[in-house]
């Protein structure tokens, strides 16, 4: 074929080619001449019937009535419907099937954006329906129609009972919760574990301080606090550790405790069950008994008290990772049904009768320990006493004499033999989920200072019976305290050493009150304390205030 001839085929290829887009281009207009109906209009009466169709259907379903019972409003409605969807189908779908494979990716983004423009629709029927719904909920809330408490199990999901909670509240107070924040935390993780009728969340924040040497590993500890100077005089703490060759732990302890208080009719009655307890040849059956509630939970002692014929009996278990609470309570749960039939006579008062001692300052915990019993110690030198501390090994002495101990006992003082070990515990309970209340007995401490090597250097340590810990279970499992457990290295249940998670727990507590009670004293001993909470803890600054 010469030139001429190739030429020519060119032009009866591009003609063909020309028809053919002319061609598509009528059927498209005929086909938009069929479905010629302007679309604002076709969208107004399609989300108009399908408002009018799920209102309907939602009044059915609250008042119980079945849906196919239809009325002839609500048949129209579905024909009406259908109509739209034949519509809707017929002028995308017909056109996109007879055009051009030139218009295909034109005709495809137009059936996208129509595709979203009814997604975003639906969305904003659904948010309309949801609102009145919620309104209706608020307002049955309000009158006392529907208890605040049952909305969760009512509405079956936890933020939008806490949402409806929160408005409701307001109404009823007339009190804005404008800054308590609502957004942000997981609510089906705290339903029947942390918190009830929750309606937001307190905004804490965490710092660190670190790292520790403890042990001879180093740890970053989180620390929520809104208390100024904390977490910065506990890192230097931490600094004057680490430089003198870190602290050292050892635990005495590790057991939880729990006391029931049961009644007879005479003291006789009562001391026979305490020599019955108390024999060592019957505690393999009730550790047997006691043993069986849990894998974890292993009984390690009884100890009876007695006041007239009231008997207190205090379980000691070990409860593995868990801080362990409700542990010990079902062994002895287990072990005072199986007394039952050697006592008949044995009258249960309480689960609980205060001699465990729970949350409360006692003796028996000072003396006993509960929980984790831990000692921390370090030996800070000489040099570094005087240059990262600011003071000298004579007066922390002095000053720990006076102040810790004799200003303690001319207080009357219970384990509250230290500085500030509150102050530390409370901080690391709340940034890794432990049950903040359990502060008061955890901080029974005892601050020790003495100087050592021909009177140069200082020797610190802290004794604390009492620290109440847990990697699982309660709190430990939200997020934000999930994520500082973590950063300690010890979330969750530790598989290879059962307990070894909460056992460090336990010792890194009682090294950070070690640094916070080394750097405190130090800032009373050099006058610094009144200016550092001048600098650091006083703000003329309303966070709450609005720009």
């Amino acid at each position: 074929m010469g030139v001429g001839g190739g030429y020519l085929m060119k032009q009866a290829d591009a003609k063909r080619k020309d028809d053919h887009v002319i061609f598509g281009a009528e059927k498209k207009k005929m086909v938009d001449s069929q479905y010629s109906i302007p679309m604002g209009i076709f969208f107004s009466v399609f989300f108009s019937v399908v408002y009018y169709l799920l209102t309907s259907w939602r009044e059915k379903i609250r008042n119980s009535t079945p849906l196919h019972v239809v009325t002839m409003t609500e048949m129209a409605a579905i024909i009406t419907f259908l109509a739209s969807c034949v519509y809707l189908l017929g002028f995308f779908g017909m056109s996109f099937v007879q055009a051009t494979p030139e218009e295909e990716e034109e005709e495809e983004d137009t059936v996208k954006s129509g595709v979203e423009l009814v997604k975003q629709v639906v969305e904003e029927v659904e948010t309309i329906v949801s609102s009145q719904e919620d309104e209706e909920v608020i307002q049955a809330v309000v009158s006392g129609k529907t208890p605040s408490y049952s909305l969760e199990s009512k509405l079956g999901d936890c933020k939008r009972a806490a949402f409806i909670r929160r408005v409701a509240l307001e109404r009823i107070t007339g009190k804005s919760l404008d800054g308590l924040p609502l957004e942000g935390l997981d609510y089906e993780s705290i339903l029947g574990q942390c918190c009830e009728m929750p309606v937001g969340y307190v905004q804490i924040p965490v710092g660190i301080a670190g790292p520790l040497l403890l042990d001879g590993k180093e740890f970053s500890v989180p620390m929520a606090t809104t208390e100024g100077c904390l977490v910065a005089s506990t890192n230097r703490g931490f600094k004057a550790i680490h430089i003198s060759g870190g602290a050292t732990s050892i635990l005495l302890k590790d057991g939880m405790t729990r006391a029931p208080v049961v009644r007879f009719a005479t003291a006789r009655r009562a001391a026979d069950l305490k020599f019955f307890l108390e024999e060592p040849l019957n505690f393999e059956t009730i550790a047997s008994v006691f043993n069986k509630s849990s894998r974890f939970g292993r009984l390690q002692t009884v100890r009876c008290a007695i006041a007239g014929k009231n008997l207190y009996i205090r379980f000691t278990c070990s409860t593995g990772d868990a801080m362990g609470m409700n542990m010990v309570s079902k062994g002895v749960q287990n072990v005072l049904e199986y007394l039952q039939s050697d006592f008949p006579d044995m009258d249960v008062i309480g689960i609980s009768g205060n001699y465990c001692s729970d949350k409360k300052p006692a003796a028996v915990n000072w003396i006993e320990g509960r929980g984790k019993s831990v000692v921390c110690e370090a030996i800070i030198p000489e040099e570094v006493v005087k240059k990262v501390l600011k003071t000298d090994v004579a007066s922390l002495v002095e000053l720990n004499m006076l102040k810790n101990l004799t200003g303690s006992a001319m207080a009357g003082a219970l384990g509250g033999f230290n500085a500030h070990a509150s102050n530390i515990v409370s901080a690391v309970y709340l940034a890794t989920g432990q049950d903040p209340a359990q502060n008061v007995e955890s901080s029974h401490c005892i601050t020790m200072m003495e100087a050592v090597n021909d009177g140069r250097d200082l020797h610190v340590s802290v004794t604390m019976p009492s620290i109440e810990v847990g990697t699982v279970g309660g709190g430990t499992q939200l997020a934000s305290q999930s994520a500082c457990l973590n950063l300690l290295g010890v979330k969750g249940a530790n598989k290879d050493s059962p307990g070894g998670n909460a056992r460090q727990l336990a010792k890194v507590v009682a090294a950070s009150v070690l640094a916070g009670e080394l750097s405190l004293m130090s800032a009373i001993a050099a006058g610094q304390l009144v200016n550092s909470h001048m600098k650091y803890n006083r703000s003329n600054k309303d966070a709450s205030a609005k720009p």
